[in-house]
């Protein structure tokens, strides 16, 4: 055979080639020749790699890289092709010496796998196995076990094989389950599966937790059931039942279809039957109830459709009996075959058993409340609710709710009820009661009270119902024995007893019960005599379990029988007895009660009741109390006397009522005393601490409309400008309005140019107080308190302040300056005061300004002339002033002065000179 020319070594190679000459066995000069020689073609580099293969067997190197060159050049080409065959013979010679490289075998083995020669392929990783240790056979048997799963491999080969490598690594048997699941193995596949269920040891490399795993076989199981032998799948199931809680309505529902696809309809019913009374949880029972009325659903339209169908074969065959039997007209009695189809069509093994089935399937769903109720009590049979739901399932039907009182009954305990233990009782009495069993229902409650229950009122619930369905009944006296049993105090004997034994059932503390004597005295009452409820309210009082409702009740019932003095006793027992806030009903209804009884006659004794009465009162609640104070010094004692108690429920109540309390005050002084004496009230709350400041501005708004009416234009003036350090200009907008009304009505040029100075003043140190100061400093009260601070923070003191000051007048020193502070800055009282104090502060007509800070519009002179708005004062108000103005107007035209007008202050100040 001759050799091509181009794959003779060339010009270019005889360097390689005379090295090689000289050290054939060099590795190094080899690969630098194959290395010069890349961009040659295959076949030339195929030669050079043979005649480097056969001078070095034994390298690796060379005979990796000849074989990724041969797998490269068959890469595009198919399986059939003959270059396969040339690369399949070239491994087998690399195996002779590179049989110890797993890397060659796994290039072999993959190659193989995909030229799907099966057996070969097989063999080879069979050899592949033999020839490699131990410790290296992980890299073959994943492509092993790749080969195998491929189609086209025999099912019996690929199981062998699995088999084979779960000796090898038997923590693998997943994979094998997987196999046997996707080769419809089923029966070895549930085998294997239960054995991996067993062992303990197992765990799972794919991440399924046992649940999972036994969750899958009961699904393999019930599923393919009539092709799996050999194993009790009724105890496998049952015993994932026991073992895994959170899954029991479908294992539940995969053993009745176990039995569904063995055809063992009956034993079907009966697990789901079972399934239904044993599951705890409302999830699992609807899984449970859902598939039995599927399969009972699914029967009977199976039967329906069998039924039409034998229907017609029926008719062929009664047609055809009829001609039998007029051919043959002997006695058949004898004639046994005749006798087992006659036994056939009876009516026991009737196979058309649909009214059966629909029975039974309506049933079922009449059934579903009854059933669902019951998973509800198996979560907790001490549930009351639940057993009341259970009786009203069940209406209309008496013994079945009979039946289940007395299980309530017997079931609950009851300190490990939830909700109220003592309403089955009753409503089980209840219950006889409504027919007409009277004396059945007396057992009941007998039995009820001897009941040791969580809470005392639980059993004085059952005896007030007991007495209760006496009173019904007409059983009066019956109905006071219950009372007097049911309050009766245990003995010494009972209690000494109770104490050794550790357990107090409440049965001993009984006779506490405040429920209980309630309603004993509420028969008493109504049923008793006047001596027997006074005892019964006594013993009440003696427990000192009375509320202040008993208290009045027993006070009014002795009222009503006219008792009064026992009644006012009661009172006093009552408010002796409790504290604020649960006396105060107490009082109020102690205090009205006393003094419409004895009005005038007994005063002093209600003036002491009053002064106890607000002397324990907390400030919340005192109010009422003075006022109902005050009324009674108006209606029966002396109006000095009932000033004095609004005086004191001004300082006694709290700073929120404070505002009411002071027009409550001021009202009934008006009317009493007269408009002038309200000037110290108003006095009084514009300096009061307690007030608060918006309501300290508030009333001074009131008081100067007050001296506005009586025709004090000076002292209104004054008490404005006091009450602007109080009035904010940016929020208090109404005071600034009614004080800019009046200057426009009642004052001149200067005093309102006063206003607008003040008003600058004011807002000046508002707006810097909020600015500079911290929070709690812009909620002091007074101004020099303020200003104090101011200068303390380093914030120069306004001009406009400072000036107002210096000119404000001083407060009377008769006024009462207590914890007043700077709010009475130009205060004006119109209290008690010298003929020459109260002349020299009327005589004040004008604020004295510096030079310089009079209005352009004046006079060199200074004389300025405005004129200002004049209003007429209502004549009410001065009454013989009015008779005293005319005269002098007519003295002053005498005079020649009648043609000057003169001003509303000038005039105003001749006439209070005059007098």
């Amino acid at each position: 055979m001759s050799i091509p020319s181009d794959l003779y070594p060339s010009q270019d190679d005889l360097l390689y080639e005379e090295e090689l000459l000289r050290n054939p066995f060099s590795l190094k000069l080899w690969w630098r020749y194959l290395i010069a020689r890349t961009e040659s073609p295959f076949k030339k580099r195929a030669v050079i790699y043979e005649r480097a293969l056969k001078a070095l067997p034994g390298s690796y190197k060379l005979w990796h890289a000849y074989l990724r060159e041969r797998l490269e050049l068959v890469r595009n080409l198919p399986i059939s092709h003959t270059q396969y065959q040339t690369l399949n013979n070239t491994f087998e010679r690399a195996l002779v010496t590179m049989h110890k490289m797993p890397r060659i075998w796994i290039m072999y083995l993959t190659s193989l796998t995909e030229q799907k020669l099966v057996t070969l392929t097989r063999r080879t990783f069979d050899r592949a196995l033999c020839a490699l240790p131990v410790t290296q056979h992980d890299r073959i048997w994943e492509p092993y076990l790749v080969f195998v799963s491929q189609r086209g491999v025999p099912i019996e080969t690929s199981l062998r094989v699995y088999r084979r490598y779960l000796k090898y690594d038997p923590g693998h048997i997943e994979d094998l389950i997987e196999f046997l699941l996707n080769s419809e193995l089923w029966q070895e596949a549930a085998e294997r599966l239960a054995g991996v269920l067993n062992d303990d040891r197992f765990y799972s490399i794919k991440g399924k937790t046992k649940h999972r795993l036994w969750l899958e076989l009961c699904d393999l199981l019930t599923q393919h059931a009539t092709e799996i032998s050999g194993l009790n799948v009724d105890a496998i199931i049952r015993g994932g039942i026991r073992k895994f809680t959170d899954e029991v309505g479908r294992l539940w529902t995969s053993l009745a279809d176990y039995y569904i696809r063995r055809k063992l309809l009956e034993k079907a019913r009966d697990v789901f039957e079972e399934g239904m009374t044993t599951v705890v949880t409302v999830r699992d029972f609807s899984v449970i109830f859902d598939a039995y009325s599927q399969f009972e659903e699914s029967v009977l339209a199976l039967k329906m459709e069998g039924m039409s169908e034998s229907e017609d074969e029926e008719e062929d065959g009664e047609k055809k009996s009829v001609v039998e039997d007029e051919e043959d007209e002997e006695d058949d009695r004898l004639n046994v075959a005749k006798l087992e189809e006659k036994l056939k069509r009876f009516w026991l093994c009737d196979e058309k058993d649909v009214d059966l089935r629909i029975a039974r399937l309506e049933h079922l769903m009449d059934r579903r409340p009854e059933l669902a109720n019951s998973v509800l009590l198996r979560q907790n049979p001490h549930n009351v609710e639940q057993w009341h739901r259970r009786v009203k399932i069940f209406e209309g039907n008496p013994t079945k709710q009979i039946l289940t009182y007395t299980e309530a009954v017997r079931t609950i305990d009851p300190m490990k009820a939830v909700g109220k233990p003592h309403t089955l009782w009753v409503a089980f009495a209840k219950l006889y009661e409504s027919h007409k069993d009277i004396a059945n229902a007396r057992v009941i409650f007998d039995k009820a009270v001897q009941v040791n229950y969580k809470a005392v009122d639980n059993l004085a619930s059952i005896w007030c119902e007991w007495a209760e369905m006496e009173l019904r009944h007409k059983n009066f006296k019956g109905a006071l024995e219950l009372m007097r049993r049911a309050t009766a105090e245990p003995s010494a004997e009972v209690k000494r007893r109770v104490a050794a034994d550790g357990n107090e059932p409440v049965q001993i503390k009984l006779h506490k019960s405040l429920r209980l004597w309630t309603f004993y005295v509420d028969l008493e009452e109504s049923l008793g005599t006047l001596e027997s409820t006074r005892a019964v309210y006594e013993r009440i009082l003696d427990l000192r379990i009375a509320t202040p409702q008993i208290i009045i009740n027993y006070a009014m019932l002795l009222e009503d029988n006219k008792y009064f003095e026992d009644a006012f006793k009661v009172y006093e027992r009552g408010v002796k007895i409790f504290k604020y806030p649960h006396v105060k009903d107490i009082w109020v209804t102690y205090l009205s009660k006393f003094v419409k009884r004895y009005g005038k006659s007994k005063l002093e004794r209600a003036r002491e009741l009053f002064e106890h009465a607000v002397e324990m009162a907390p400030a919340e609640v005192v109010k009422p109390l003075y006022l109902q104070y005050a009324k009674l010094e108006e209606d029966y004692g002396l109006a000095k006397r009932a000033m004095r108690v609004y005086d004191q429920a001004t300082k006694a109540v709290p700073p929120n009522e404070k505002w009411s309390m002071y027009e409550i005050y001021i009202a009934r002084a008006s009317e009493i005393f007269g408009v002038p004496k309200t000037r110290e009230i108003y006095e009084q709350a514009i300096v009061s601490d307690g007030l608060p400041e918006r309501d300290a501005m508030k009333m001074c708004i009131k008081y100067a409309e007050l001296e506005k009416n009586l025709g004090e234009i000076d002292r209104a003036r004054k008490i404005y400008v006091y009450a602007s350090w109080l009035a904010d200009p940016r929020t208090d907008g109404d005071f600034w309005n009614k004080w800019h009304e009046f200057e426009v009505q009642h004052g001149n040029e200067d005093t309102f140019r006063d206003m607008l100075r003040i008003k600058r003043s004011v807002s000046a140190r508002h707006s810097q107080t909020h600015v500079m100061l911290p929070e709690y400093l812009m909620q002091k009260p007074t101004v020099d308190e303020a200003m104090d601070q101011l200068k303390k923070a380093g914030v120069p003191e306004d001009e406009m302040a400072a000036l107002e000051r210096q000119l404000a007048p001083a407060a009377p020193k008769d006024l009462s300056t207590k914890d007043t502070g700077a709010r009475k800055l130009g205060f004006v009282s119109g209290g008690l005061q010298s003929s020459e104090t109260a002349s020299g502060i009327l005589n004040q007509e004008e604020i004295e300004l510096p030079e310089g800070s009079g209005s352009d519009e004046e006079d060199d002179d200074g004389d300025g002339k405005v004129e200002i708005a004049q209003k007429d004062v209502p004549e009410a108000v001065f009454g013989g002033l009015v008779r005293k103005r005319d005269e002098e107007a007519e003295k002053d035209k005498e005079n020649g002065d009648g043609g000057s007008r003169l001003g509303a202050l000038e005039r105003i100040k001749r006439m209070r000179q005059g007098n």
